[in-house]
């Protein structure tokens, strides 16, 4: 999508000095300075077959293909040109051609180089951070489904919108119009499709009246009510543009405008005050309630090449000031395609940030002023090519991305997505541990439970004392591990936004739960006026069975206890079932009913002597079993 890239966007064109331009490399030259690839390639191979290559001839070569997307030549004439040169972008680059062509390890071995030679770069620093990248990306599964639509071209098509049953988009395949020389395809048309009731569309149609030019229109975002469209378009038109003080070549910018809707027509087409012919604004999305504007451009002062901005939208519809959404969102490389989603998740696409391909869409969200972790959507969304302009109606859950993957029918094409499962997750990595040497615990089961206490899952830790779990984003989970030999532990794992958490979880030996006369195990509750041992119960007396199990000749008198609340009488019986209840679940472990008796105290021995006054806190406290050794402790064992 190299072309796509730069038909809405202006990058920096070459790596190497105009001094190394010769009479030799004019004409080839000239073509590239006009944005011509397919021809200033042509030209460039031509000096290569004649014997008149040399680094800034190759680099042009790799350039010219780069901004087209050939990603074979590409990686040819880089790994040619950096054989004499070095330069930090034309490795990034080169990187960059490998991972498309799927050469993962090559890649890495260039970043790798170039996180080397540029350490303080964001692109070296992210990489630094996390080399092994990829498999964690490519772990996450599939969170979506995508479909190739069947309206797409052998041309360029890209950056699907839904309105009001309508799919906007842009494309080449108006071959009415002349050809632009960066790919020898048509000028970019905005199109509409309406959607049938089963799903289908109908044939596309131009969007008339005033919105399509000889020149490029770029992507469209609407207002709510969907009678204001948001559109880019190419400055040409408007007659601004400058100069390239050597070439004297007319460069233009993108700009961004508005149309008011009239029943079916598209016109008052305004531009945006911020529109100037020094550098581009693109890429619009309107926020849901109408008040932001998302966009991308290289104004000065950012961070990167494009960076993604937002400002105010006004009642009279005039823009407030740009705001640049800061280094965590921006690289050094280019941020572009920003969309924000109805509950202001921002989608946008990015070659600084780690991913998969040159170009791939990521996600994060601002909470209290401060953006969340940038994460990659992943696979199928994703791949090692181009992809970009994703947008999705979080209620329906479905939406639109472009890319220029292999298998498609176009240079750039639509595809249709259904999200499959919650796209933001985390890693939770629990870590078991002896608390008194800090050995990891091998064998450890670990059980991932959700936030209404359901049990979701249960894993062995392995070798390293670790075990994983994927969670949803900012849900509290809870960890529970149980390992022979030692105390069993459950640990509250927060919600969070971070991609990673790590959860340090230290064993006692079993023996901790013992002093000279008793079973000390954490107090066995029981719901107001029940005898029936629950969850967090059971987790308890599986100690007790463990240390019966580990000491076979103990003896365990199990008393239970109940609140004030009752009668004296009442009181007694209630805690009597409770106390066989609990030397029943005992027994149903394996140990001998010779070992445990059990009887109950009903209200007569208090743990918090709040007589009729008590908190409901406090009557819990008093509605506990307790376990008293009777013989058989491990001082007694031979």
């Amino acid at each position: 999508m190299k072309k796509i890239i730069t038909l809405l966007t202006i990058v920096a064109l070459s790596s190497f000095s105009l001094i190394a331009q010769n009479s030799d490399t004019k004409k080839a030259d000239k073509h590239f300075n006009r944005y011509e690839f397919v021809a200033a390639a042509e030209d460039y191979a031509k000096l290569v077959e004649n014997g008149k290559g040399s680094p800034y001839v190759y680099s042009q070569l790799a350039e010219s293909y780069y901004n087209v997307f050939n990603t074979q030549e590409a990686e040819r004439w880089y790994a040619k040109a950096l054989e004499g040169n070095q330069k930090p972008e034309l490795l990034f680059k080169y990187s960059q051609m490998l991972k498309a062509n799927g050469k993962y390890e090559e890649s890495n071995a260039q970043m790798a180089k170039f996180a080397s030679m540029r350490p303080s770069d964001d692109r070296a620093i992210a990489f630094n951070k996390n080399p092994d990248y990829l498999p964690k990306i490519l772990e996450k599964g599939k969170k979506f489904n995508i479909q190739n639509l069947d309206s797409n071209t052998e041309y360029s098509d890209f950056g699907g919108v839904l309105q009001d049953s309508k799919l906007y988009f842009t494309s080449a395949r108006n071959t009415s119009r002349r050809t632009y020389g960066w790919n020898e395809e048509p000028f970019l048309d905005i199109y509409q499709s309406t959607k049938n009731t089963d799903g289908s569309y109908q044939d596309p149609t131009l969007v008339e009246n005033k919105i399509n030019t000889k020149y490029h229109e770029g992507l469209v975002s609407f207002n709510p009510d969907g009678s204001i469209m948001v559109f880019s378009r190419e400055s040409y038109f408007e007659k601004e543009f400058e100069k390239d003080s050597i070439t004297d070549y007319k460069i233009s910018q993108l700009h961004l405008f508005t149309a008011s809707k009239s029943g079916d027509e598209w016109g008052n087409v305004q531009g945006f005050e911020i529109n100037t012919n020094t550098y581009s604004v693109k890429n619009p999305s309107v926020s849901a309630d109408g008040k932001t504007l998302y966009f991308s451009s290289n104004m000065p002062g950012g961070f990167g090449l494009y960076d993604i901005y937002k400002a105010e939208i006004k009642a009279d519809g005039t823009l407030g000031e740009p705001k640049n959404l800061g280094q965590k969102v921006n690289t050094q490389g280019q941020e572009m395609f920003p969309f924000i989603s109805s509950n202001n998740t921002l989608y946008f696409s990015s070659n600084g940030h780690l991913g998969l391909g040159n170009l791939d869409v990521f996600y994060t969200k601002e909470i209290d002023g401060k953006m969340a972790p940038i994460r990659n959507v992943g696979v199928p969304v994703n791949s090692s090519a181009d992809d970009f302009a994703f947008n999705i109606d979080e209620e329906t859950e479905e939406g639109f991305v472009s890319s220029n993957r292999d298998g498609g029918k176009g240079s750039d094409d639509i595809y249709a997505l259904k999200k499959l499962q919650p796209l933001c997750d985390v890693l939770v990595t629990g870590t078991v541990t002896d608390i008194n040497t800090g050995n990891p615990i091998e064998a450890a089961e670990v059980a991932l439970y959700d936030d209404q206490g359901n049990k979701v899952v249960s894993k062995m830790t392995n070798a390293q004392g670790v075990a994983e779990f994927i969670v949803e984003c900012d849900q509290e989970t809870e960890l529970e591990v149980i390992m022979d030999g030692y105390e069993s532990k459950k640990v509250t794992v927060s919600g969070s936004q971070e991609e990673e958490q790590n959860v340090s979880i230290m064993l006692d030996p079993i023996e901790a739960i013992l002093s000279a006369e008793a079973v000390n195990l954490q107090p066995i509750y029981f719901d107001y006026d029940k005898s029936n041992v629950t969850a967090q119960a059971a987790f308890e007396l599986d100690k007790l069975v463990q240390i019966m199990t580990k000491y076979p000749e103990m003896v365990i008198s199990a008393t239970s206890h109940t609140d004030s609340r009752g009668s004296n009488s009442y009181n007694e019986k209630l805690s009597d079932r409770r106390a066989k209840t609990t030397v029943q679940y005992v027994i149903s472990k394996g140990i001998d009913s010779t070992r445990i008796s059990g009887m109950g105290k009903g209200e007569n021995e208090p743990k918090v002597n709040c007589g009729a006054n008590c908190t409901e806190e406090e009557h819990q406290l008093n509605r506990r079993s307790e376990f008293i050794i009777v013989s058989g402790g491990p001082q007694t064992q031979p």
